[in-house]
């Protein structure tokens, strides 16, 4: 088997595990959740008027604080929804495992015995 060949079969094992398959749905759910896309949107936006405000030769100090917090506030609405919240988790969960893998193939590299090798301990 070639080195791709053997590639090809962890993408596939990796799809087919149950943190994949979560991030998938969650992502999903997260990308057809229109109130927190609406609110994604919302964000850029006064991102972006918050950036030409302080470019201002002259800022307009309530201006910009009240942009900020603005900001501030539609981050927080946008982290704390459920859909962002389960995507978040789901995320972190396939982040571990792909560390995981890349910690193997890491000590692999460097020559450990890949039949004995485990996932070094992240902290």
């Amino acid at each position: 088997m070639s080195i791709l060949s053997a590639v090809r079969n962890l993408g596939k094992e990796i799809q087919a595990d149950e943190r994949y398959i979560a991030f998938a749905k969650a992502k999903l759910v997260l990308d057809n959740d229109t109130s927190v896309q609406d609110k994604i949107n919302e964000f850029n936006l006064v991102r972006m008027n918050l950036e030409q405000a302080m470019s201002e030769e002259n800022q307009d100090e309530a201006k910009t604080k009240e942009l900020n917090e603005k900001l501030r506030n539609i981050y927080a609405e946008v982290m704390q929804s459920k859909s962002m919240l389960d995507f978040n988790v789901a995320k972190a969960d396939l982040d571990t495992m792909l560390n995981d893998i890349n910690s193997v193939i890491g000590q692999c590299v460097d020559g450990a015995d890949p039949e004995t090798v485990e996932p070094e301990i992240q902290g």
